[in-house]
């Protein structure tokens, strides 16, 4: 494996989910539950920034590399399901949505890693869909962390919740999108 900015940042970004489930766990005395969201929103949108700059710099670098583009989802898969389900144990977002989020990274990234050992893995290559899906996901989750009204008056955890369920509803539809382009495979492979 070949050390590259664009890798550093994905690792920096796998390494800022510990932190961001710590700063939940800070003592009540140490750190008041408004101060906890405005951190946790900082280091939750910290990461996902570098989630968009390490694909720009990596395309703009030249330094693009295979495990490079392993990490990458991984990293932006566990850093959403770390967040979805702190977001469950503080109550803030519906057990539905968590599991419907969940299930379908599993079963997309199951689905491509079977794809790829057919010689098939294009057939299920990154849409659209999966990138707006990400990005609902990118925007609610920090809003749900955050929790309070933004300068009093903006109701973040309610536009946080209506995303989320859209970013849950992108999320079934991108997963039968994928499923369908693979299904000539699945059929004929049973």
């Amino acid at each position: 494996m070949r050390w590259n900015l664009p890798i550093l940042l994905t690792w920096l970004r796998m390494l800022a989910i510990p932190l961001l489930v710590a700063v939940y766990l800070l003592p009540a005395e140490t750190a008041s539950m408004p101060m906890r969201n405005l951190l946790g929103t900082v280091v939750f949108v910290a990461a996902a920034v570098t989630d968009w700059f390490d694909g720009w710099l990596a395309r703009r670098l030249g330094q693009t590399t295979s495990f490079g583009a392993f990490l990458d989802p991984v990293a932006d898969k566990l850093l959403v399901c770390a967040a979805l389900v702190l977001l469950l144990e503080l109550q803030r977002v519906d057990a539905l949505v968590a599991i419907i989020i969940i299930g379908r990274e599993i079963a997309i990234s199951a689905l491509r890693e079977w794809m790829a050992g057919m010689g098939a893995r294009k057939s299920v290559a990154v849409h659209s869909l999966g990138k707006l899906k990400t990005v609902a996901q990118l925007v609610a989750i920090p809003m749900l962390l955050y929790h309070q009204p933004l300068f009093g008056v903006v109701p973040v955890q309610r536009i946080g919740t209506w995303l989320i369920w859209v970013a849950a509803l992108l999320t079934l539809w991108s997963m039968f999108y994928y499923l369908r382009q693979a299904w000539p495979l699945l059929r004929d492979a049973s």
